[in-house]
């Protein structure tokens, strides 16, 4: 739609032919600096305005991490607060959505430097990180190497556990009647579902960025919006080399797959249900994988999976394999 604008210069840093794609705008400075740059904002999805900021923090500061880069160096804040609300509840939420953002740009030991605030019909909230790094200290995007494995450090199925707990929180939901009938879930399980989602998509991929240069990472981007498989294409397709990515594994939280197979396609199975504040998913030699996968537990908490393989594709595909396996979370 808007490719016959000219929009960008050719300039960009990260992509094969450098233009805007992915994740950040990698930008070399006239001083031999280069600057990292992200944006991302949403809405609401959560029901506690505190986790909604921290989440909308996590989601932005992903697209850095997926470069590389270890710290943020400042963070702006996009902050739009509900008109629709009554004033007092408006104060609340927001206040709480703000301090949930800036406990996560915390954690991530960045600061809250400036940003813009608007009246909107429903609140949202994100920013504009930038970090500034020497050559050598991020990871380039397009530099995939043939033989490299695919490793993601956060399960899959966050769209589909967020619409399970609005389901089962609206009155006469067919779909919640659905999975009800069929004994797909029980009360319990649809709380353990959304704990999962809530905790995976506010954790930080920090750890996982940091790390990556450590271990010989070749290229990476993270998994939000267009779901694994729409991410894996859109990384092959700004590869150097003519490779591709097979994926073969697919790390679920546990029942969003029979939610999706039974109730709704989400088409998590296809690969483009989308995530929120999901894992990285990072190109790495093969015999680094397990020292990366162990040491990030130890940081973290939470495994990480070898999911998929760099192969030859003069195509650039990404595709997911017939036999496919799906891990439950």
């Amino acid at each position: 739609m808007l490719s016959d604008l000219g929009l960008g210069d050719g300039k960009n840093l990260g992509t094969a032919d450098g233009r805007i794609a992915l994740d950040c705008s990698v930008r070399e400075t006239r001083q031999g600096h280069f600057v990292i740059s992200t944006t991302d904002f949403f809405f609401p999805l959560v029901d506690s305005p505190y986790l909604q900021g921290r989440i909308g923090a996590a989601n932005v500061l992903s697209d850095l991490y997926a470069e590389g880069v270890e710290h943020c160096d400042f963070m702006l804040m996009l902050l739009a607060a509900c008109r629709e609300m009554p004033e007092n509840e408006r104060t609340i939420c927001t206040k709480w959505m703000v301090k949930g953002f800036k406990d996560a740009c915390d954690e991530a030991e960045t600061a809250i430097t400036g940003g813009q605030t608007v009246l909107n019909p429903w609140p949202i909230i994100g920013g504009i990180a930038t970090s500034v790094v020497r050559k050598g200290e991020y990871v380039a995007s397009d530099g995939a190497v043939l033989g490299h494995v695919v490793v993601l450090t956060k399960p899959l199925g966050t769209q589909i556990a967020v619409n399970v707990h609005q389901w089962r929180n609206t009155e006469n939901s067919k779909h919640w009647k659905k999975i009800v009938e069929k004994e797909l879930l029980s009360d319990d399980d649809a709380d353990h579902m959304m704990h999962e989602a809530v905790c995976s998509m506010a954790r930080l991929n920090k750890n996982g960025g940091r790390l990556m240069i450590k271990y010989g990472a070749s290229a990476a981007t993270d998994v939000t919006g267009f779901g694994i498989l729409g991410h894996a294409q859109n990384l092959a397709d700004n590869q150097v080399a003519e490779v591709g990515i097979d994926l073969h594994t697919l790390p679920c939280i546990a029942k969003t797959m029979a939610i999706n197979d039974e109730v709704f396609n989400f088409r998590l199975s296809g690969g483009y249900s989308a995530e929120t504040s999901g894992g990285l998913m990072i190109c790495m030699p093969e015999d680094k994988a397990a020292e990366y996968m162990k040491e990030l537990e130890s940081l973290d908490g939470s495994p990480s999976w070898i999911i998929g393989k760099v192969v030859a594709s003069s195509e650039r595909k990404a595709r997911i394999l017939e036999d496919c396996k799906v891990i439950e979370v």
